[in-house]
């Protein structure tokens, strides 16, 4: 280096602007339902001012325009998803219309940015994300940033209090139709989230950690003393002999600061990866349940500035409800219990963070043939006459809907099976994100956990698509709700297992040989 690039790269230090604490989120003329996470001192002059220095020292550093070489970039930013009042409600086989609003409901977005790849994280305070939304959402980043499709994850916390995600409105009622209306306009507000945080990227120092939250979620199928597993039995039910599997109380953390924060308000973001059912709160009022009530919890230590994404990890078979305690099962109330014990969950972890070493950043994805279950001409006849005798789950009947609905929608596939999609994203050999296409169990996210090579191994379910329940092998034979309700066969998990482990040792073996950029 010789003794100009010395003085630019002093210049380029001493520039620096220095970080306010009380910074305020910055306000959008073309919409008031929109947040960006960024310092106040990105005001307009300062930014131009520094991004100069930077292109100048770049230059003449031979370097890329876009950031310092090995430089990890991130910027976050939400666009607000909350349907109007009316619309069908998702989570149960009964119609709800929201009349009310608890909290909002956002479209989060991280991107990461290092030696010029970048890739995006959404988290969408919604029961689900269809593989048409995940497609066109994926086409507008792509063609508003030049983010790689392929490089752009698209979740759902599986809130059970936001609006039904369906394509299908025309000859439904009012509240299906205003669902169907709502679902056609998320592919532009998840891309204008990750737009938004793509514009807003600056350097960033990065931690992990992992974390524990005991006795706040539990298996929900149990086996009985009359020798069935049953679901959900009941608070203080005499008749329950043992869970029938295991939980995840893993949290794991990816936080986000400025280089040289010096307090908590100066974190851009948590990343918090917890395996719980979100369908706490009930009711027919809009909420993003127990995740908005971490994110509450989390700001309101770290400040309006910071943004809070929870990402669902395995958690078909795992819910909030404790049968040995006679407490609350539900409400407003539960969700900001748990979203409060969590939150402490996330501050006690906070003392275990470590910096992550800045590596290449990595996507790839495989297509996995899943088989269909099989269903008989004569299942398919009566599934029919029981969805028309009746639309209301609420009693005896509702195993007879799960079975029908899940009849008719294996049917309508003619044999077709299903191709799913399973997604990995790395930062260097330290971060992964996988992705799974349904309601995983949890043993399919412990096992594939356990064979990744990543130390911090981030499993997010029902991403970039939903194929519904999806449990392991050993359930199937077990009975009870979610394997007579899934859409597809025993060991498909299993498969989606392998293929996440393989593409794990893949991008592994990738970083650590050097190799850049996606597949």
């Amino acid at each position: 280096m010789n003794h100009i690039q010395e003085r630019l790269l002093e210049v380029a230090q001493v520039s620096k602007p220095a970080v306010s604490p009380t910074s305020k989120s910055a306000s959008l003329t073309n919409s008031n339902r929109l947040r960006v996470w960024k310092p106040a001192i990105q005001q307009t002059w300062k930014s131009a001012l520094s991004a100069w220095r930077r292109a100048v020292c770049s230059l003449a550093l031979g370097l890329p325009l876009i950031a310092m070489s090995g430089e990890i970039r991130i910027g976050v930013a939400t666009a607000d998803i909350t349907p109007p009042l009316g619309v069908a409600m998702a989570g149960y086989y009964h119609e709800r219309g929201a009349d009310g609003v608890l909290d909002p409901l956002y479209s989060k977005a991280m991107v990461i940015e290092h030696d010029g790849e970048r890739a995006a994280l959404v988290v969408l305070d919604l029961i689900l994300v269809s593989r048409t939304v995940t497609d066109q959402a994926r086409a507008e980043i792509e063609k508003a940033t030049g983010i790689k499709g392929d490089h752009v994850m698209v979740s759902a916390t599986h809130a059970h209090t936001g609006p039904t995600v369906t394509q299908r409105g025309a000859g439904q009622s009012k509240p299906q139709q205003l669902a169907a209306e709502h679902t056609e306009r998320l592919p532009q507000l998840i891309a204008e989230s990750v737009r938004l945080a793509s514009e807003h990227l600056q350097p960033a120092r990065l931690s992990v950690a992992k974390g524990r939250c005991d006795g706040l979620a539990f298996n929900r199928r149990y086996f009985m003393r009359d020798g069935t597993t049953g679901w959900n039995p009941g608070k203080l039910n005499p008749n329950i002999v043992m869970p029938a599997g295991p939980t995840d109380p893993e949290v794991g953390l990816l936080y986000v600061e400025l280089p040289k924060a010096a307090s908590p308000t100066q974190a851009i973001a948590t990343y918090v990866n917890f395996a719980m059912h979100p369908d706490t709160t009930g009711g027919s009022k809009l909420s993003a349940d127990w995740p908005g009530a971490l994110s509450r919890v989390l700001t309101g230590y770290h400040g309006s500035n910071h943004l809070t994404l929870l990402a669902n990890g395995t958690c078909g078979n795992i819910n909030h409800f404790d049968t040995s305690w006679r407490g609350l099962g539900g409400g407003p109330t539960e969700q900001n219990r748990i979203g409060t014990i969590l939150g402490a969950a996330v501050f006690q972890a906070y003392k275990d963070l470590k910096s992550v070493t800045a590596g290449p950043l990595r996507a790839r994805s495989e297509r996995v043939e899943l088989s269909l279950p099989e269903v008989t001409p004569e299942q398919v006849e009566e599934a029919k006459k029981t969805l028309n005798a009746t639309k209301d789950d609420r009693g005896a009947n509702f195993m007879n809907l799960v079975r029908s609905h899940r009849t008719l929608n294996v049917a309508g596939r003619k044999g077709e099976p299903l191709k799913v999609e399973v997604q990995v994203i790395a930062l260097g050999t330290e971060v992964a994100w996988v992705s799974l296409p349904g309601e995983i169990f949890v043993e399919l996210g412990l096992a594939l956990k356990k064979r990744s090579p990543f130390p911090h191994t981030f499993i997010v379910e029902l991403a970039n698509e939903c194929i519904g329940y999806v449990p392991d092998r050993r359930s199937y034979a077990e009975g009870a709700y979610e394997p007579e309700s899934a859409r597809c066969a025993a060991g498909s998990g299993e498969k989606l297992v392998e293929a996440g482990a393989n593409l794990l040792a893949a991008l592994y073996k990738d970083a650590s040989e050097g190799k850049v950029g996606g597949q």
